[in-house]
C-alpha cells in the first residue's frame, strides 16, 4: 500500500497498527479502504507508530492524516476522536509530534483520528463497533482530502 513516490506538497494518509491484533488494526483498515478508492494526489502508508518512521512518512506533506486505535478506561468502542497537531500531546502519538516539531519536520497540517478499541487481543478482524467507525473515519478523511485538493 505504501507508495514509493514522494512529492513535497502532497497528502499522506498513514494507518498505524497491527491488523493481527484485532482493533489495533483500525488504522491499517482505514488506510486500505481509502487506498482502494485511488484518491488523486494521496499517498497511503502503514506504520507501527514508531516516531522516526512517522516523521519520515509525513515529511514534506501539505496534509498528513494519521489513524490509530485508542485504549481508554472506560472505553466506548468505536468512539472517534479527531485531533489536530496542537492537541495530540496527550496520546502516544505525541512523541512523534514533539520530535518532529523540534526537528522542524512537521507537515503543514497534521490530523489524527483515534478510534476507541474494544479488543486488542491476537487475531485478525475488527470488532463490529470499531469496523463501523472505520467506515465513518474513511468517509470523513475522503471528504477532507477532496477539500484539501
Amino acid at each position: 500500500m505504501s507508495s514509493d513516490a514522494h512529492c513535497p506538497g502532497d497528502v499522506v494518509v498513514i494507518g498505524i497498527g497491527n491488523p493481527f491484533r484485532r482493533d489495533d488494526g483500525v488504522g491499517v483498515a482505514v488506510a486500505a479502504r481509502l487506498s482502494a478508492q485511488r484518491l488523486p494526489g494521496v499517498r497511503f502508508a502503514v506504520s507501527d507508530g514508531e516516531a522516526a518512521g512517522l516523521i519520515e512518512l509525513w515529511e514534506g506533506a501539505r496534509l498528513a492524516v494519521v489513524i490509530d486505535a485508542l485504549c481508554t478506561e472506560p472505553s466506548t468502542p468505536g468512539r472517534i476522536h479527531r485531533r489536530s497537531v496542537g492537541d495530540a500531546r496527550d496520546t502516544d502519538f505525541g512523541e512523534a509530534v514533539e520530535l518532529a516539531r523540534i526537528l522542524g519536520r512537521l507537515p503543514r497540517r497534521l490530523v489524527l483520528f483515534a478510534v476507541e478499541a474494544k479488543d486488542m487481543g491476537f487475531g485478525p478482524g475488527l470488532t463490529p463497533a470499531v469496523a463501523a467507525a472505520a467506515g465513518r473515519v474513511a468517509a470523513e478523511i475522503a471528504n477532507q482530502v477532496a477539500i484539501a485538493a
